[in-house]
Formats: C-alpha cells, sequence, structure tokens
C-alpha cells in the first residue's frame, strides 16, 4: 500500500491502539488529537527516495519498532519490494537470507513530530530502511534521533511508548473486551 511521505494519513480512522510491549497483553486505544503524517508506506511501481541511513538513525529507528506496536492488523503485509514471495515454510518475522530485517509486518509505528504532529509508518519501515536503501525525508529522520523511548513515562500506561497519550485514555486487558 502506497502513500506518499509526509501526506495525511487516512489508512484507518478508528484511531490509535497502541500495544503494551510490556506483555502484549494490555492495550490503549484513543482518538488521537494530533496530525499524522504518512512515512515509508513503500509499493513496487511507486517512486521513492534511496540514500545511506546514518547507523545511528537505523539504530534507533529500529529500537522505536521494537519497542512500539500501534494499530497491530490480524493480517500480514509482505514486503512486495523482494524479489520473491516468502516461502510458506519460513517464518515471517525472521530476515530472508541477505536480510537483516523481516520482510512482512502487522502494525504501525508513531515519532513525535513538531507539536501536534506525528510520523505514522508501517513496522515494515525499518526492512526497507536497511534492506532497500529506502531514506525517509530529514524531518522523520530527526524525529526519530529525537525520540526518548526510555524517558519517563505515566505510570498507567508503563509498556506505551509514546508521549501523547491523552490522560482520560484507558489501559485495558486484551480478555476484558
Amino acid at each position: 500500500m502506497f502513500y506518499a511521505d509526509l501526506s495525511p494519513y487516512d489508512y484507518s480512522d478508528e484511531g490509535e491502539t497502541f500495544t503494551d510491549v510490556t506483555d502484549g497483553m494490555r492495550f490503549v486505544a484513543f482518538q488521537p488529537a494530533y496530525e499524522r503524517l504518512n512515512i515509508g508506506w513503500l509499493e513496487a511501481g511507486f517512486s521513492w527516495t534511496s540514500g545511506q541511513a546514518s547507523q545511528d538513525f537505523g539504530r534507533r529507528l529500529l529500537a522505536v519498532i521494537d519497542a512500539q506496536q500501534v494499530n497491530a492488523m490480524l493480517g500480514l503485509h509482505e514486503c512486495d519490494l523482494c524479489p520473491t514471495s516468502l516461502p510458506d515454510t519460513h517464518p515471517w518475522y525472521t530476515p530472508r537470507p541477505g536480510d537483516r530485517r523481516a520482510s512482512a509486518g502487522t502494525g504501525e509505528i508513531r515519532v513525535p513530530g513538531s507539536p501536534g504532529t506525528v510520523f505514522a509508518a508501517p513496522s515494515l519501515i525499518g526492512h526497507y530502511v536497511v534492506d532497500h536503501g529506502y531514506m525517509p525525508p530529514q524531518q522523520f529522520v530527526e524525529a526519530v534521533l529525537a525520540f526518548d523511548l526510555y524517558g519517563a513515562w505515566p505510570p498507567k500506561c508503563p509498556g506505551i511508548r509514546f508521549p501523547w497519550v491523552p490522560e482520560e485514555a484507558v489501559l485495558r486487558r486484551v480478555d476484558d473486551e
């Protein structure tokens, strides 16, 4: 699914659902009060910017992907930039031979930008950057480098690595629904 970088996010109008990464069984869902901008929604047949990302950016981006799970879907999206589909015997969550990151994903990440603006990217953005040479816009690179994943988070949502969860949001357990 292709969306141009920095275009308004409209993939899902259901709001945001962040899963607690400490156990994967708790989540918080809310309607965002911030503007979401697309980053890294690539698809074969559409042009995108390539380049060499700094090691620091790559490391920080992969840390965000590993620390966040936003709008996790039940389906699986496989990278169509890769030359062939994964065989059924290959686990979707492990990298292909020669790749550093898995080439299939199930969710998204959020990176705070300027006040009131968030970058919305598929979790496959790590694969796109490290395995396909995708170079996101500089605003996103700067936001990733500035994002403190290990800052002080509200006690009610200890495993939600995102600063703009509204005060009225309620942390729920999967089995509560």
